[in-house]
This record gives structure tokens, C-alpha cells and sequence, in this order.
């Protein structure tokens, strides 16, 4: 079984500067780039693509609800027919700049408030289902939770996530904040060896829970966001899994 790193790129927008994607990829083999509605420009999104392609990382669309003041971790009410053609109008574009340079979409991954949403509310997987179906690809999200129940159920695939450089509830939720601190490397990295190698987390209250990993996150707008990828990078080499 082959583990990958992901991370959340492009999200830059115009002037506006959002993580370190120059230094996070050639630590991870998946990127996950906005498309416009929670950060990215058309120019940003063609510069990451082609970053992407010349270190080797396969590309995901990371759609979110249409939030670029928020930076998408607002919710917000919304039908299941109109935010399937939201998301569908964020995958064409990026679908431009893959067919510019050769590559093919990999998966998808719902950002901030829309990946929870869709973790809750089965109107909001199923329009992310929708969408999956079109360009066959699969999604993203966490075990246990309606991503893997719709996802699955749908046909599309489920690529089971872990978060290395976030921190989980007691209930095994994942805790999502405005803005990302700092985490040690080496914490990141011991979290992403157990939830892959033994299939456990830890969560902020000490509670040892289950979790299942063939993609393990971490993000490029960490302050120490390249040391933690150099780490998990490295450990996870280090598994026969990998």
C-alpha cells in the first residue's frame, strides 16, 4: 500500500502571499490546488500546476464554498444542485491548466468549511459525490464520518485522511482554526507513523481513538511548514508501507 503526503497549494491570490508551496513540494505527492473561490488566481493556479508537474506531484482540486473574504471556513446554507455547479465550475478551471500541462486530475478535496460540512450534512456529500462522478476521481475526507459512508456508497473512491499538523477532538473531530501555529516536526511526523503503521490517533485530551490513513495532510501555511514536511517526509519513507 502506497502512502501519500498531501498538502493544500495555490492559495495565494493576486499580491497576497498564503504558505510556502516552493519548499513543501518536494515533500509530498499529492497537491491540493484552490480554484479561486477560497484563494488562487488564474495565475497562481497555472504557476502551481507547473511546479506540481516538474516535481513529480500528482494534483487534486481543492474546492471550497464560495468564500474568497473567509478564505472558504465560513459555512453557509446551500442546495445540493448549487453547489454541485460551484464545485464543477472550480474543477474546469483547474482542468484547463492540467490540460496545459499534460496532466490529469487525480482526486478532489473539499476545503475548510465545506470539507466539514460534508462531513455532517449528506445533502453537502452528495453534491461533492456529484461532482467526483463527472471526472471519475476520488475524494478525500476523513473515516467515520459521511465522507467515507457517501463517497463510498457512491462508487467514486475514498482516499482516507489524516491530519499530521492539526489537532483532533475527543470525538475524534478534527479541530479546524482561522489561522495554523506552529507544530514540532517531530510531533507531526510521530503522528503521521501512528496513524498509518498502527492506525491510532491521539486526541488533545489524551484519548487514544482509531483512524485509518492512506493520505496524510500537512500544510504549506504552517510557520514551520518545510520542516514539518522534511520530517513526515522522512518517517513515513521509513515504513514498509510507503
Amino acid at each position: 500500500m502506497r502512502v501519500d503526503i498531501n498538502c493544500d497549494m495555490g492559495e495565494s491570490f493576486g499580491l497576497y502571499r498564503m504558505g510556502n508551496d516552493a519548499g513543501m513540494m518536494p515533500y509530498i505527492t499529492q497537491a491540493n490546488v484552490a480554484c479561486g473561490f477560497h484563494g488562487s488566481d488564474p495565475n497562481h493556479m497555472r504557476s502551481t500546476v507547473a511546479l506540481a508537474k516538474r516535481h513529480g506531484v500528482k494534483v487534486g482540486a481543492h474546492v471550497s464554498l464560495p468564500d474568497l473574504t473567509g478564505f472558504g471556513r465560513r459555512e453557509m446554507k446551500i442546495d445540493r444542485d448549487e453547489l454541485v455547479n460551484i464545485i464543477l465550475y472550480q474543477i474546469g478551471a483547474l482542468i484547463s491548466f492540467l490540460k496545459l500541462e499534460g496532466m490529469a486530475l487525480c482526486h478532489l478535496k473539499p476545503h475548510g468549511a465545506l470539507y466539514g460540512m460534508a462531513a455532517r450534512q449528506e445533502h453537502i456529500a452528495e453534491a461533492v459525490a456529484d461532482a467526483a462522478v463527472v471526472y471519475g476521481v476520488p475524494v478525500t475526507g476523513i473515516t467515520g464520518t459521511l465522507h467515507e459512508k457517501v463517497y463510498t456508497r457512491r462508487g467514486v473512491g475514498f482516499l482516507p485522511e489524516f491530519f499530521a499538523d492539526l489537532e483532533y477532538d475527543d470525538e475524534g473531530h478534527l479541530i479546524i482554526t482561522r489561522k495554523h501555529e506552529a507544530v514540532a516536526p517531530e510531533l507531526a511526523a510521530s503522528r503521521a507513523v501512528a496513524a498509518v503503521r498502527d492506525g491510532t490517533m491521539t486526541t488533545v485530551g489524551g484519548r487514544s481513538l482509531p483512524v485509518r490513513a492512506e493520505t496524510v495532510c500537512i500544510h504549506s501555511d504552517t510557520p514551520n511548514a518545510v520542516k514539518i514536511g522534511k520530517a513526515v517526509n522522512f518517517a513515513l519513507s521509513q515504513l514498509d508501507v510507503s
